[in-house]
């Protein structure tokens, strides 16, 4: 929510707005654990704001990155906390063994090992545009880039992969569910 008061918003704007995408970057680097960057900032700017109504503040910058290092290391400190009321009933807890059993994990297993083989079949292009969109987790654009090729041709080595690597797989008997 911006602030309220036309002088604050003004000196939001102009001194502390200009530094956000410094400010993730910085979060993102030094608190990488940290799930949600977006709360941390709005964090830090609640914390920002507060401070300036108590006493001006010198450096907007040097308090802002101040104030959100101690807002993730706040973040970090409440996640060490648990409730020990609990503890004392753990005993009375239900336990499940939330695993697959034995066959289960070696049929995982093989089909994994059936899809490694699949990947290493297709075509040299389709296999490193599949790897860098699917593991690496690269835009299409980014992809295009890297290889040298359109963005049109990334698309349609992703949809050739995809066809390939299925009826890889359903050929040696592996079905959406599973092994058949």
């Amino acid at each position: 929510m911006p602030p309220s008061d036309p002088e604050t918003a003004r000196w939001f704007t102009e001194e502390v707005q200009p530094h956000e995408s410094e400010l993730r970057a910085y979060l993102r680097a030094k608190f990488s654990a940290h799930l949600d960057i977006d709360d941390l900032v709005q964090e830090t700017y609640a914390r920002l704001l507060q401070a300036r109504e108590q006493a001006p503040l010198r450096s907007a910058k040097a308090y802002l990155f101040t104030t959100a290092r101690n807002a993730a290391f706040d973040f970090f400190r409440r996640r060490k906390i648990i409730a020990i009321d609990g503890l004392a009933e753990i005993e009375l807890l239900p336990v499940f063994e939330d695993r697959p059993g034995v066959a289960e994990a070696v049929c995982h297993d093989q089909e994994l090992q059936l899809l490694a083989e699949a990947i290493q079949a297709l075509p040299e292009r389709c296999r490193r545009v599949l790897t860098l969109r699917k593991l690496h987790g690269l835009s299409h654009r980014e992809i295009a880039g890297q290889l040298g090729i359109a963005e049109n041709t990334v698309n349609a080595q992703i949809a050739i992969g995809v066809l390939r690597l299925r009826d890889y797989l359903r050929s040696r008997g592996v079905t959406k569910g599973g092994t058949s």
